[in-house]
């Protein structure tokens, strides 16, 4: 669930991370100096604290729950138009990475109309940080695909899992949420711990805030607000304001 981590300037549902290179980021970039899951410290070769065994389709964290069923909406208003992003956790699994994800599927809507359709892939290990293993997406103009950008698997390529949510968040920490280098390389920072977040969906007390960012595309730059038993309730990204507006089955 986007982390996102959508970047709805580029199209990208809110579960998704971003949206490849628009030729590299020139910012300076928080790093992980080793610690954690899924460390991001540039010049160093990336392995995640992971392996196949460790995962199991069971995503109950509860900053990033995903029972089968639950749903959730999301609105926001763009200067392109209104748009709509649908969120389902599916019965349906993956094999990916030699482990077995849980599917999300994210469509996003401009207008009423279908431009993208995206299948999510998670996983959780045993201490409770939440895995993107990879995603299968389409973008539509007019009924019709025009693109499969942004899709990558795990162990294809030589992508590798990231961390979309950690067991035990804390100010600081610093986490690769995918990784395909060259074209997928989002990574976040935790920011803040106990915000109260007020959204078209209710007022939500003990939330984090991460501050999420790439590597190697300097547009995207938002904050993300996830909150107990519900999952992401916000996204910020310059003007726009991505707020959940409904959701159920948690």
């Amino acid at each position: 669930m986007n982390p996102r981590n959508p970047t709805w300037l580029c199209v990208m549902p809110v579960l998704a991370m971003g949206c490849g290179s628009d030729g590299g980021s020139s910012r300076e970039l928080p790093v992980s100096n080793g610690q954690g899951p899924a460390p991001f410290d540039p010049g160093e070769p990336y392995q995640p604290d992971v392996t196949a065994g460790d995962l199991d389709t069971l995503v109950d964290n509860a900053l990033f729950p995903a029972p089968v069923g639950a749903t959730w909406t999301y609105q926001a208003e763009t200067d392109e138009g209104l748009e709509l992003d649908e969120i389902t956790v599916l019965a349906e699994t993956q094999d990916v990475w030699g482990a077995v994800a849980t599917v999300v599927r994210d469509t996003v809507y401009l207008d009423g109309e279908l431009i993208e359709d995206t299948w999510d892939w998670f996983a959780q290990d045993g201490a409770g940080n939440v895995w993107y293993l990879g995603e299968d997406t389409y973008e539509y103009e007019n009924g019709e695909v025009v693109c499969d950008c942004g899709a990558w698997e795990s162990g294809v390529d030589g992508a590798l899992p990231g961390v979309v949510m950690l067991a035990d968040p804390r100010v600081g920490d610093v986490y690769r949420q995918e990784y395909l280098e060259g074209e997928a390389e989002d990574l976040a920072e935790v920011v803040a711990t106990d915000e109260t977040v007020t959204v078209a969906a209710g007022t939500f007390e003990h939330c984090i805030k991460t501050h999420d960012l790439s590597a190697i595309d300097a547009s995207l730059d938002e904050f993300k607000f996830y909150c107990p038993d519900v999952g992401t309730v916000l996204v910020l990204e310059g003007d726009v304001r991505v707020e959940l507006v409904e959701y159920s089955g948690l």
